[in-house]
């Protein structure tokens, strides 16, 4: 860890706990600032402020005083998921006060070069496949951020032989000032989060966070299939890597039917990737192009890809059953990200939808249900669903009360060499907690059949 005394004597603010709030507090008090967390859950229900509260750190919990920056703060390290419209972060903005998130204070303090991943859909994929191409290359990376591992705890334990791969949201980026990757990876940008962006030229501009400070020492890999994703990587100072699948790309990586080529000239043959889907060969692009950079052996990356399934839940393979293959897609919670996976298969599906009704349109699935024979409906949206389903062409359509007793009638309806695929189109708290509960229990209802 370096530049361990830029936080000393510093009087700083950590609003909002959670996983990054707790590590952000606990790091800026081993570096000798003066820390005061804020929660809005109360003190006795709040574990996380119990604990920080017995290793020194100020704890205000149950509200956010609107008089608390009177206090004198110089920083603020907020929670991502904290809008800029919350009292006090509205507060520090007026008052000039920086406000973070923690991935800046990492980047500050890493002694290993990083690597950022971002986009609206492929961010995990892309992270969790670079991570094991890179160790199967005997690198040495560490994976962090939106992935569900603190950045600033994973910087705080890396050397300088490291590399630390970097699942980053917009709301990360936004709280970014200096950060500075040395690879960046933009795997796409569609319309999401407009309720925390207020735009989408607002979060297609903290989506470019990820490059902003870079210069012509770093490298973006960017997509070239998309425009707007494009044009913003001509506002880049970075070394442009572009990825695209529809022509063979002399500056970048790009793929054929065939193979994938880098710099023009074939480089490995497609047939090797195990991931199914223009999307995830999307991915695979932008991963092998940030492999290459690194001088990661070429047999190492060809391994990888070969074994390499997929993210749990994100279009991933289950089990084959009787000659059927089934596929977790419960990350799936809009039509984009179900979209993408219909897209992947050219065997015949039965679909496993519905879920949260948020009163979104079905529609731009329509072109990608030629393949669906049969649908199994559940949750909030399963009559709308269904009516969409059958709107269609949709021959055959049952409703299940849940997943458990969706996965049965999937089977019942399949024949030999469909696919079984639960990609909900939905959120999933009209039922369950979160998307990975879903998927949990699918899974577990696909492993009993028998």
């Amino acid at each position: 860890m370096k530049n361990l005394t830029i936080m000393e004597h510093k009087k700083v603010l950590v609003l909002g706990l959670a996983k990054s709030g707790v590590a952000a507090a606990e790091l800026l008090h081993k570096m000798g600032a003066f820390v005061t967390v804020n929660d809005a859950k109360p003190f006795e229900e709040n574990k996380d402020a119990q604990k920080l509260l017995q290793q020194g750190i100020t704890v205000i919990c149950g509200r956010h005083p609107e008089d608390l920056l009177d206090e004198g703060f110089e920083l603020v390290i907020k929670n991502p998921g904290i809008p800029y419209s919350n009292i006090i972060v509205e507060d520090a903005v007026k008052r000039g006060i920086p406000v973070w998130t923690e991935v800046e204070l990492a980047y500050l303090i890493s002694e290993a070069p990083m690597i950022g991943i971002t986009g609206s859909n492929g961010k995990t994929t892309t992270t969790t496949l670079l991570y094991h191409i890179l160790n199967q290359g005997g690198l040495k990376p560490l994976i962090a951020g939106n992935i569900g591992t603190v950045a600033c705890t994973v910087t705080e334990n890396a050397k300088a032989d490291n590399i630390i791969v970097t699942e980053l949201s917009s709301f990360q980026l936004m709280g970014t000032e200096t950060f500075k990757p040395k690879i960046a990876i933009w795997t796409n940008l569609f319309e999401a989060h407009i309720d925390y962006h207020g735009s989408m030229e607002a979060y297609g501009n903290a989506k470019f966070g990820i490059t902003r400070n870079q210069d012509a020492t770093d490298y973006l890999i960017y997509n070239a299939d998309q425009e707007i994703v494009a044009s913003y990587a001509r506002k880049s100072n970075a070394h442009l890597i572009p990825f695209t699948t529809t022509h063979i790309n002399e500056a970048g990586i790009s793929a054929d039917d065939e193979m994938i080529y880098w710099l023009g000239k074939p480089f490995m043959k497609r047939d090797i990737i195990a991931l199914p889907g223009k999307h995830n060969l999307e991915n695979v692009l932008a991963a092998v192009a940030a492999a290459i950079i690194m001088n990661c052996p070429k047999d190492k990356m060809e391994h990888v890809l070969n074994s390499f399934n997929g993210v749990k839940h994100r279009t991933q393979f289950v089990r084959e059953w009787k000659k059927r293959k089934i596929f977790n897609d419960s990350k799936a919670t809009n039509t984009l990200a179900t979209r993408s996976a219909l897209a992947a298969f050219k065997q015949p599906i039965v679909l496993l939808a519905g879920g949260l009704d948020r009163g979104h349109s079905f529609e731009e699935l329509r072109p990608f249900m030629s393949n669906v024979h049969a649908v199994v409906v559940s949750g909030q949206t399963a009559d709308r669903f269904a009516e969409f389903a059958s709107s269609c062409g949709v021959k055959t359509i049952a409703h299940a009360k849940d997943i458990q007793e969706a996965v049965p009638k999937a089977a019942e309806l399949s024949n030999e060499g469909d696919v079984i695929l639960l990609s909900p189109a939905c959120a999933s708290w009209d039922q369950y907690p979160n998307f990975e509960t879903r998927g949990d229990l699918f899974i577990e209802a696909v492993m009993k059949l028998n």
